[in-house]
Order: C-alpha cells, then structure tokens, then sequence
C-alpha cells in the first residue's frame, strides 16, 4: 500500500514542479519556434506515459495487494494486452520522431538567399569568417594555419582575399537576415550553441557540418559550447550581437578582411620597452626603431588573437580566467606556492613556454602549452610591455631600482 501512495505522490509532485518550475527556456529570438514546438510534443508524449505507467502501476500494486484468502491469478500470456502495447507504443514513438525529422530536414537546408557565416572552433575560443563582396568564402586548409592566417584560408585562392576575419568571441549577426552557418573544429569535438536562437550543431574535427537560422530580435546572445572539450570548456564563450542592418554593415566595414592580415610585419627587433610602448627616445620619435617597435607590437596584437590569448586575457583590465595584461608588466605576481617573481620579459618567456610549471595565485592550469617561437615569443612580449607597466620608470625589460 505505501508503495502505491509513493507513486501518486511522485506523480503529483513531478506534474506540479513542472508547472511552478522557475527554469524555464529563453525567451525565443529567431526563426525556430518549431524547436519548441518539437520539445513541446516530445514533453507531452512522454509526459502522458510517464504518468499514466505510474497511476497504472500504483493501481495494480493496490488491486493486487497481499490480502489473506486470495491468490495471484495465473496469465502466462494475454495476447490482447501484446498487441495493444505494441500498437500504442508504435504510435507513441512516431509520434515523437517524425515531427523532429521534418524540422531538422528543415533546419539543415537554408534559403537560397541566406548570408553564409563560417564559424571554426578551438580550445577554448571562438573565430569567424563572412564571404567578402564576391559574396563566396575562399577555400581552407588546416595546412595554411599559422599565427598570421589562423582559420588556414587558403592564400592563393582569390575567392578568400576579401573574406572578412574575426578572431575573437564575438561576432554580429544583421536583424531578420537568415544566416547559413558553416562549422569547422581545429582541434577536438565542440558544440556551438546560443540558447535563445535554439540552434546548435556539433563541430567535429575533419568535417564541416551547418545548419541555418535567422534572427529576430536585436540584442546580445551568449555563444555557449554545448560538448566537452577539455579543462577550459567552461570558458568557451562568446557573443553574437543582433544589429539593425545598417548598424551591422557599419560593423562588418571595420573588420579586416584575409588580404590585410596578410600584410607582412617588420621582422622582429630588440626594442626596449620604452620604445615599444610608443615613446621614444629623444629626437628618435616616428623612426626606424618606433616603426620597427611598432611593427612587434601589432605583430604580438596579432598573435594574441590567433593563438586565443584575448580569450583569458583582457588588455582592459577586465577581470578574466587569467591575469589581465592592462599594467602587468613591472608587477610582481604571486605564485601558488607563495613565491613571487617581478613581471619582465624573463618571467613572460616563462609563462608563455611553460605555462604549467608555475601557477599564478588565483588562477588554474588552463592555458595549454603551445609551441612558439623566439620571434613569436618576443612579439607577444613587446605586445604585453605595451598595455602600460605597473611601475613607472621600467626599462631594459626589468624593474628600476626602488620598483616593488
């Protein structure tokens, strides 16, 4: 008898949370309310059999209760009751199939005039590519990746040299434009996913997969990975911003297109840090070796961005899974084992060759270990040395006398 109360309860009980549930979905802004209408369906279906093989199974624990007197009836078959439950379970199961299979044929063959957006994952940061005016994406390769060409478009196609390159974890999406989404992983299975829109799709490495969407309302979306990806997957986020259509064509003008990031920088110099944070020397402001420190440090800018440093690092100050570079350099940072060493271009080396060896009090193993060279190496740095040191007076890449 107790076991039939407990089913009841747990009956009602499930039926009331789902109703005053606070957790609920996002409010929907795009063109798939068949999404929801699918979820609505499968939620209902099994909503009913969940409940009804509950009320049925407490009602037969109750009918047929130990009473003294009576004896289990014998029924080594009953054919009837086969062939009811395999009629209503064929049912039931079309029923929720078939709905699903009709919205994802849909939602994997966009409209003819749909605007194609590339999207390329990789531990742990996001990267995006629009055709150029020849309105065609340039083909790629994971062979032409490389800290100047990140999404590895292939240099000698024409098509991808207006190609408009977005490195970095957000992107902006025009109002009531639909929108095909080309999907390609560098590394190791990633989801993109933004909740509000109800679209996602797997990224495997080796594959390109796409669906298609359009937007419906203005505003910032977070851009979620929706697979395990490693010890960083939490913080593979982005954002995509919805603007009115001449807000985002005002947007897309300012963004690079493959043929600029393919101007070659000056090769790297020894620069000082004064001179790589834009100040030089008496009489030497605007010469060679401004031009040349200069040169390091938009390299190094563009090396941040290719290698996904701007995923933990703010250049703002901003708050982030790793140290900000806004007046880290000429600070001393503590160690999680309580050490502490100054900020200078030795401790920088350091962390970007070995990231593991030593932990930053505060922070975790997140950032992985990648392969650099002595030129990338002093890019970075002069780039670091350039969003402002701690202390005043840093020079010749250590702290003056009196620093802290």
């Amino acid at each position: 008898m107790a076991i039939a109360i407990a089913l009841v309860v747990l009956v009602a009980a499930s039926v009331l949370f789902h109703f005053l549930s606070p957790w609920w979905a996002t409010p929907l802004a795009s063109n798939w309310k068949q999404m929801d209408d699918t979820l609505t369906i499968t939620l209902i279906i099994t909503g009913v059999f969940f409940v009804v093989i509950n009320l049925l199974l407490g009602y037969i624990v109750w009918r047929d209760r130990h009473r003294e007197g009576h004896r289990a009836h014998y029924a080594p078959e009953n054919r009837r009751l086969e062939w009811g439950l395999i009629a209503i379970t064929t049912v039931g199961i079309i029923a929720l199939l078939a709905p699903g299979l009709f919205v994802y044929a849909d939602y994997v063959r966009p409209p003819p005039q749909a605007m194609v957006l590339e999207v390329v994952g990789q531990q742990w940061q996001w990267a995006f590519r629009f055709a150029g005016a020849g309105g065609q994406l340039g083909t790629s390769d994971m062979r032409f990746v490389s800290a100047t060409n990140p999404l590895g478009v292939n240099p000698d196609d024409p098509n991808g040299q207006d190609d408009v390159i977005v490195v970095g974890p957000e992107v902006h999406l025009p109002l009531n434009q639909p929108v095909k989404v080309l999907l390609r992983s560098k590394d190791v299975l990633h989801d993109f996913y933004v909740p509000p829109f109800r679209a996602r799709m797997n990224m495997v490495p080796g594959m390109i997969t796409s669906f298609w969407f359009t937007p419906t309302q203005t505003g910032r979306f977070d851009i979620l990975c929706a697979q395990l990806c490693g010890v960083g997957h939490y913080n593979m986020r982005g954002h995509v911003v919805v603007d009115e259509p001449a807000a985002f064509a005002a947007w897309l003008q300012r963004q690079q297109t493959f043929a600029m990031t393919q101007v070659r920088a000056p090769a790297p110099v020894a620069a000082s840090p004064t001179a790589a944070g834009g100040a030089g020397g008496a009489g030497g402001a605007g010469g060679a070796g401004g031009a040349a420190a200069a040169g390091l440090i938009d390299q190094g800018r563009a090396l941040a961005q290719s290698k996904g440093c701007v995923g933990c690092h703010s250049v703002d100050g901003a708050p982030g899974v790793g140290p900000t570079w806004k007046g880290l350099y000429g600070k001393t940072e503590t160690f999680a084992d309580g050490s502490t060493a100054p900020v200078d271009d030795a401790f920088l080396r350091h962390e970007i060759e070995d990231p593991h060896s030593r932990l930053v009090k505060g922070y975790g193993p997140l950032m992985p270990k990648m392969p650099v060279t002595e030129e990338e190496v002093a890019a970075l740095t002069a780039y670091i040395r350039a969003q402002g040191a701690a202390v005043q007076g840093v020079a010749n890449g250590a702290p003056q006398a009196g620093a802290k």
